[in-house]
């Protein structure tokens, strides 16, 4: 399924930078440009943004025209070596861009440089004709980047977010039983290691949304996943605290119960309040416990601490995203309440 996603993705991609790039090089050939089909190249370019980044760089490619045709003018009209006039001109196209954080305009800005270069013509008819192949080709990737799939990027975000935090009730499912048992819970580490590694996706996902709709409350997502990763990694450590046990605890039982009460409210919709009071519960009971009597006991039990210690900090992960919603968020937040 994931795969098909991706593949859907890539295609529409394609599609649109085709059919974006033919339509550039045919308007500007309609306008009897020089180097028409230059206007597809930027057309190109443009389009592999997404749709914010597309906003920022057609500006900054405006800007930096007027700065690369005032550097070509000044490096090709009076220096005769073509290797080094075109050297120089990009020298500063780069340093200048590095500078502003404008990687992106390079491509952009070498070619007009290549046609300036080509013709030595400093016209204004050539100028004009440079800045034409530019707004043709911003102006298509800006129309095209209008369009994406965003109701159903968005649903698909939604499902990554019903999986992930199915996958970390397993988890802590699987990690009750181990400490209820003692017997090894290898699966769990599979289960983590494979969640960790497809959470970076659904980070990435989450952000290309959000460069990609006008909408106030796409960040939502991207805080959910980090929250969710935080609480990933979190469990990570907590098995190998497990593993670390020699003897398991009498109170062991208690934290595995804790653990499959926990896993029921690992969901979208909970301020975990109710679940850090019922951990302080805990915490108190175990310090009214009989000390431990060997030293197998008592590295037994300060392993449990800490693994109450984790559990406390994987409740705080989902605590602090709620409270630092804004208003924006939170109505995204109660909507997908009602929806849950």
């Amino acid at each position: 399924m994931k795969n098909w996603k991706q593949l859907k993705k890539i295609l529409l991609l394609s599609v649109k930078i085709a059919a974006g790039s033919s339509t550039a090089i045919c308007i500007a050939q309609e306008l009897q440009l020089e180097y028409a089909i230059s206007a597809g190249t930027i057309t190109l370019l443009t389009l592999l943004a997404t749709k914010w980044e597309t906003v920022k760089l057609s500006v900054f490619r405006l800007i930096t025209f007027v700065v690369s045709v005032i550097a070509a003018w000044i490096i090709f009209a009076h220096i005769n070596s073509i290797w080094f006039c075109y050297g120089a001109f990009i020298f500063i196209i780069v340093f200048l861009a590095e500078i502003m954080g404008w990687r992106a305009v390079i491509s952009v800005n070498s070619v007009i440089g290549a046609h300036l270069l080509t013709s030595h013509n400093f016209t204004y008819e050539s100028i004009w004709n440079e800045f034409m192949l530019v707004v043709i080709g911003i102006s298509i990737a800006l129309i095209l980047n209008l369009f994406h799939d965003n109701h159903n990027r968005e649903k698909d975000i939604i499902a990554d977010m019903r999986y992930t935090e199915n996958k970390l009730q397993r988890v802590l499912r699987i990690l009750s039983v181990y400490l209820s048992d003692g017997k090894p819970g290898e699966e769990a580490l599979d289960e983590i290691c494979k969640l960790e590694n497809e959470m970076h996706s659904f980070v990435k996902d989450a952000y290309e949304f959000q460069e990609n709709t006008f909408q106030s409350h796409p960040g939502y997502y991207i805080d959910y996943f980090e929250m969710r990763q935080g609480q990933c990694r979190i469990l990570h450590d907590l098995y190998f605290e497990m593993k670390k046990i020699q003897n398991m605890p009498e109170q062991a039982k208690i934290i595995a119960d804790y653990m499959l009460y926990l896993a029921d409210y690992v969901i979208e919709l909970n301020e975990p309040s109710k679940q850090m009071s019922r951990l302080n519960d805990i915490f108190e009971s175990m310090t009214k416990e009989e000390m431990p009597k060997t030293r197998t006991e008592f590295e037994g039990r300060a392993i449990l601490y800490h693994i109450l210690m984790d559990l406390e900090e994987f409740l705080t992960y989902k605590f602090r995203f709620v409270q630092c919603l804004d208003e924006n968020q939170l109505k995204k937040y109660w909507n997908g309440a009602k929806n849950h």
